[in-house]
């Protein structure tokens, strides 16, 4: 069977998360920094100094840029980067299911739990109803799409619809 993920990309995610959450934790630093200065020069002003104006006016202007890089960049970066973290600790402890099912087709990316997809299809057979019916696997958007092949039977595993190993089979 062939591997998708291993102890290496947890580990790997982790770091990048980690990463991302100390340049947010140093940008904060320096803007909790600089207005502490600010704020300090303001006091230290005599009463009614024009100069005054100028500590308000660059405060504002530190303030903006700040929300204008946290907003971006915890609500992009680190989110996705918490989702893929999220989304590779399941696969280390969640319940694995295996199945065999011919390939059918490839689906547009879509979007599950914050992680970005490519969703292949299979043909499995509903014992209750009779009949053929498709089943949508995920295969993680950072990893290579495997050489599945229309009609070719597929064994592979998964946990909770996400592809984790898989093996081409024959007819």
């Amino acid at each position: 069977m062939t591997r998708l993920y291993s102890d290496k990309d947890l580990w790997e995610a982790f770091k990048q998360r980690r990463r991302l959450l100390s340049v947010f934790i140093a940008v904060t630093a320096v803007y909790a920094a600089a207005m502490v200065a600010l704020i300090v020069s303001y006091i230290m002003l005599p009463y009614k100094d024009p100069n005054g104006a100028w500590i308000v006016a660059v405060s504002c202007v530190i303030t903006a840029l700040y929300l204008m890089f946290s907003f971006p960049f915890m609500g992009i970066c680190f989110k996705r980067s918490n989702a893929y973290c999220k989304m590779l600790k399941f696969l280390s402890v969640g319940i694995k299911e295996c199945t065999t099912a011919p390939f059918a087709g490839i689906e547009d990316w879509t979007t599950r739990d914050g992680v970005d997809v490519n969703v292949a299809t299979f043909s499995v057979h509903n014992i209750k109803r009779d009949e053929d019916m498709l089943r949508q696997i995920y295969v993680d958007g950072e990893k290579d799409f495997p050489a599945f092949e229309e009609g070719k039977r597929v064994c592979m595993i998964t946990q909770g619809n996400l592809l984790v190993e898989y093996e081409l089979l024959g007819e």
